[in-house]
């Protein structure tokens, strides 16, 4: 209006609103051009007709542009009214790549997000603004669970203080204050009370502000505050990303990721170079299970590896195990790193990998640490769940060697509740208890006839074979479940000499199957057959003894809490599956009942023991709790770093520290110069095929399976990586002394 007067075009101070004084002092209308295309349909139709599509208070239709994460992107008409929900997955078909749905953004650049919890709210103008958000000119922007909301306030911010007129303080100034917030924050650098340093400028900006651009602008940010809270708090308080974006807090992703803070992009750069003998120690110094993990890990690390964005992400776990055997065929073991064991002890319940993370992470300090283990072996679920074909018992033997090098003292055949109590622990001196049972007891099915003879449950059979306890099979083996446990059971059925078929019934699909990929693949080689959407009903008998089983074929209907569609029943579909044994592998949780009254240790319902989340403390003082005992079944690497972080909350208790964590940025000990790729490197890059054992000869025997890459095969791996590590300041100042020095 003030251009058209011919004056410089600058917002004022209001009232008068446009509608009440705007161009030449008359009552001005201003609207844009998709609100006057709406005109002649509105004169076509007339007023009530309009009025009867969209809400009470936002009548008609609303152009939006759907994009971001999703399948459909575009331009869309939508009645005023309808969910986001419908837009979102009925009209977009959902969030792309099959990923979770996060937050979804609307209104522009000064818009807002809204979370999962508000994709049932009908959009209108009301609705949206009591969210916390626009409408705008009708951008809606889909974002999945790789989203940081903390850098998107950030980059929305950046944005609109850009656009800034500049002509009153509370825009110019406060939009560039709490950006320079915002990117404290994302790279780490946040301070406790920048969260409330935030909302208070975010008020005074839109109160302050003459134009909508200002009113606005703080909305990207308050509304992820809104939604988001946690994130911003996981930024300023633990200095993480959850979304693993913010380069500054994650460095690394796969070091970032790792439970036990493994530097794996370090040991990689030192594979490349051929430094075999540094890269073995940088592994060692955090992970006290080095050639375990390099064969049943999960490897998080590859899920978040950056060359898999592009391409297949770097065999990490692969070149770890290179190393480890590396190391044992060299018989090369680092300096034991073992502090003076003048200090107080310690006893550990359970010898798995929680307790004997915690174990040598306490003898490293100069602890004197005991662990007690029920099982005639030390490993815990290494030692009496994974089957050898997976991990053969000389390679645990060997880390278990090493371990008690380093001033570990290991107890076999000695359980909790049968041959010391809590209170005998403290009476021999110990000053502290770290509980690391595991997770053993067999979850039931509930279906008549499972405690008939021939049933079997999975981890009673996994641990008797492994044991070397006979356990009698008969020709027709069947394993229900979809998870680890099922997949070995059948794996070692496989191998049974009296066993000829052997089949695992899983009532989900193989997508939603929990197993490790790669070992439902090498089950199907070795000849197991999988029945998808099927599950037991009924087990037949005869005499007390195991039959058959009545089954039912099922389907999938809507998601469960898991995140997984349900399987349903089809009616009329049963079928009978005769077999001579079945193996149950539904599930397993831990077995609180070794915990007797006087022990004072919180159990939920007898089973999972109550611990603090964080720092691992128990109902009694001095008495910590960590791994599957307190999680239920979760992985080998998970339970390491649980063990790892009790060994430290413990220093805290023993020391007369409050016992709380220290959260630091992620940063490797040291830097390597990366290695250059000729173009032939670069063109020919892809990640190796392991080498397997053929499945002919893996018939009948329990040897190992997975036989690790060879030298030229991991060296040409590890120079694959991109190095990741280096992207940050603190590396790129390191490498800057280095070269200077």
């Amino acid at each position: 209006m003030a251009s058209i007067e011919g004056h410089r075009a600058m917002p004022r101070q209001r009232p008068p609103f446009p509608a009440q004084e705007g161009l030449w002092g008359k009552p001005t209308n201003i609207n844009n051009v998709e609100t006057w295309a709406n005109v002649p349909l509105i004169l076509q139709m007339g007023p009530e007709a309009y009025g009867r599509i969209g809400t009470a208070k936002s009548k008609g239709t609303k152009i939006f542009s759907l994009v971001g994460k999703i399948n459909n992107t575009g331009l869309v008409e939508v009645p005023m009214g309808i969910t986001l929900r419908e837009i979102i997955f009925g009209i977009g078909g959902g969030v792309k790549g099959g990923k979770a749905f996060k937050a979804v953004q609307t209104g522009g650049p000064s818009g807002g997000c809204l979370s999962a919890g508000q994709l049932d709210l009908p959009i209108d103008y009301d609705s949206l603004a009591q969210a916390g958000t626009i409408m705008g000119s009708g951008g809606m922007i889909v974002m999945d669970e790789k989203t940081c909301m903390v850098d998107l306030a950030r980059y929305f911010l950046h944005f609109t203080q850009e656009e800034s007129c500049g002509k009153c303080v509370p825009c110019r100034v406060g939009t560039r204050q709490m950006h320079e917030t915002l990117t404290r924050i994302t790279q780490g650098r946040g301070e406790t009370d920048d969260i409330s340093r935030l909302e208070d400028l975010a008020a005074s900006v839109r109160i302050g502000s003459l134009c909508g651009l200002g009113q606005t602008s703080p909305n990207p940010v308050t509304s992820t505050l809104r939604y988001f809270r946690e994130e911003y708090e996981a930024h300023v308080h633990k200095k993480q990303c959850p979304a693993l974006v913010c380069r500054e807090i994650v460095s690394a992703p796969c070091h970032y990721i790792c439970p036990v803070d493994q530097e794996a992009s370090t040991y990689i750069a030192l594979i490349a170079q051929g430094r075999y003998r540094e890269a073995y120690d940088i592994i060692v110094q955090d992970n006290p299970l080095p050639s375990i993990c390099g064969r049943v890990c999960h490897h998080p690390c590859e899920q978040v590896c950056r060359a898999g964005e592009a391409g297949e992400p770097i065999s990490i776990r692969a070149l770890k195990r290179f190393v480890t055997d590396w190391a044992a065929r060299e018989g090369y073991h680092p300096e034991v790193r073992r502090g003076a064991g003048d200090r107080e002890r310690v006893a550990i319940i359970g010898a798995g990998p929680a307790g004997l993370s915690a174990a040598q992470t306490l003898a490293r300090k100069g602890f004197r640490p005991t662990v007690f283990e029920k099982l005639p072996v030390a490993g815990g679920m290494l030692g009496g769940g994974i089957p050898e074909h997976r991990m053969p018992r000389k390679v645990l033997a060997r880390e278990i060697a090493d371990i008690e090098a380093a001033g570990v003292e290991i107890k076999l055949n000695q359980e909790l509740g049968r041959d010391f109590s809590i209170d005998d622990l403290f009476a021999q001196g110990f000053k502290a208890v770290f509980i690391s049972t595991g997770s053993w007891k067999s979850m039931p099915m509930g279906i008549p006839g499972e405690d008939a003879e021939g049933v079997l449950q999975s981890l009673e059979y996994l641990k008797a074979v492994n044991l070397g306890r006979p356990t009698a099979l008969g020709k027709r083996v069947c394993v229900v479940g979809g998870g680890n446990s099922a997949v070995d059971a059948a794996r070692v059925a496989v191998r049974d000499k009296a066993c000829e078929k052997v089949t695992i019934l899983y009532r989900r699909t193989k997508a939603e199957m929990p197993a490790f990929p790669e070992e439902v693949e090498a089950a199907v080689e070795e000849g197991v057959e999988i029945h998808f959407l099927a599950a037991p009903v009924k087990i037949l008998t005869e005499a007390g003894r195991l039959g058959a089983v009545e089954c039912v074929k099922m389907e999938l209907g809507e998601k469960d809490a898991s995140g997984r569609r349900r399987p349903v029943p089809v009616a009329g579909s049963e079928f009978k599956l005769e077999v001579d044994t079945l193996i149950l592998a539904i599930g397993e949780r831990p077995d609180g009942r070794s915990l007797g009254p006087n022990d004072g240790v919180e159990t939920r319902k007898g089973e999972n023991i109550v611990a603090h989340a964080e720092v691992f403390t128990t109902s009694r003082p001095g008495v910590f709790a960590g791994g599957d005992a307190v999680t239920g079944p979760n992985t080998v690497v998970e339970a390491m770093g649980a063990g790892k972080i009790a060994a430290a909350m413990i220093e805290c208790y023993l020391e007369g520290r409050p016992i709380e964590r220290t959260y630091t940025l992620n940063r490797p000990t040291r830097f390597i110069e990366p290695v250059e790729l000729s173009p032939e490197e670069v063109a020919g890059a892809k990640r190796p095929i392991e080498a397997h054992l053929p499945p002919a000869k893996r018939r009948k025997n329990f040897a190992e399976v997975e036989l690790g890459l060879t030298e030229i095969q991991a060296c040409a791996e590890a120079r694959r990586c991109l190095r990741c590590d280096l992207d940050t300041k603190d590396a790129q100042n390191a490498l800057a002394r280095q070269k200077g020095s």
